[in-house]
């Protein structure tokens, strides 16, 4: 008889020992499932914070480009971009309206007709580190077309059009406040030529480039001078200058943040002297988003 009992008092131990294993890897494989819920429920919040589409406002009361003053009144400039997840790539298009004309003459009627600046334009641009970038920009400033008697033809790069041309961009940061940027127009648009002695046009290529090194820092505030110029290795003339190459851009921008109650906005104040056409002008620019 004791064996018996021996067999059967050993049973409910064993028994005992099974549901005790099977308690704790149950609390064990819980305990592995919620970590990794957790740890994915995190992951997904980080993945969360991409945003592939954005848009920003501007506001300002002219509008300057690589020396030239394109817009002399009050205007309003927005864009709306694609960014990839790593954040080097983008593609958008931005535009520009002022708030005041311009007088351009009909070519049928003879009468000055106020023109407001208008612009659509498309840029991309890859950044392969954080020094360099490569960027394209088709440009297509479209002020005063319609009001002249012409016809709008928005993807024509005719050279005679005189409103639509692209640029093909590389930038460098050489230290972390130093860029480097050389543009060069492709082509002949929007009048990049120069007219030969038998009335052929001969593609400018222009290129432009500018340093510009941020100086001075403090707080929310901070100083740059930039210095650009132009020139063509195929012509004499220019799409930035009358003649010869030249220094077209030559100033300092004042970057700085204004409280607004809990709002910061940010504010560029740019100073601008364009040596070739001895024209200087102060432009002011709010960045509402």
């Amino acid at each position: 008889m004791k064996p018996i009992i021996t067999s059967y008092s050993m049973r409910p131990l064993q028994n005992f020992e099974s549901e005790q294993n099977y308690f704790f890897s149950t609390i064990l494989i819980l305990t592995v499932f919620l970590f990794s819920f957790k740890s994915l429920n995190a992951q997904n919040k980080i993945e969360d914070t991409y945003e592939a589409f954005n848009a920003g406002v501007h506001v300002k009361n002219m509008h300057l480009w690589h020396g030239f003053v394109v817009n002399s009144s009050a205007m309003i400039a927005t864009n709306l971009e694609f960014n990839s997840r790593d954040k080097k790539f983008n593609f958008g298009v931005w535009g520009g309206a002022s708030f005041a004309g311009t007088d351009v003459t009909n070519k049928t009627t003879g009468e000055s007709v106020s023109a407001n600046y208008k612009e659509f334009s498309i840029y991309t641009s890859y950044r392969f580190s954080d020094k360099f970038f490569i960027e394209a920009v088709s440009h297509n400033n479209y002020t005063g077309v319609e009001e002249r008697g012409d016809v709008l033809h928005y993807w024509s790069y005719d050279t005679t059009q005189g409103y639509n041309f692209v640029d093909v961009n590389f930038g460098y940061n050489i230290t972390p406040n130093t860029l480097l940027y050389l543009a060069t127009i492709v082509g002949g648009g929007s009048g990049d030529y120069e007219l030969q002695t038998d009335n052929t046009r001969k593609h400018s290529w222009t290129h432009y480039f500018e340093v510009k090194s941020k100086v001075w820092e403090k707080n929310d505030s901070n100083l740059s001078l930039f210095a650009g110029g132009a020139w063509s290795f195929v012509t004499d003339k220019t799409f930035y200058t009358k003649g010869a190459g030249n220094m077209i851009n030559v100033g300092a921008t004042l970057s700085k943040k204004i409280n607004i109650g809990n709002y910061k906005l940010p504010v560029d104040v740019t100073a601008m002297w364009n040596p070739e056409q001895e024209k200087t002008v102060l432009q002011v620019d709010f960045t509402i988003f």
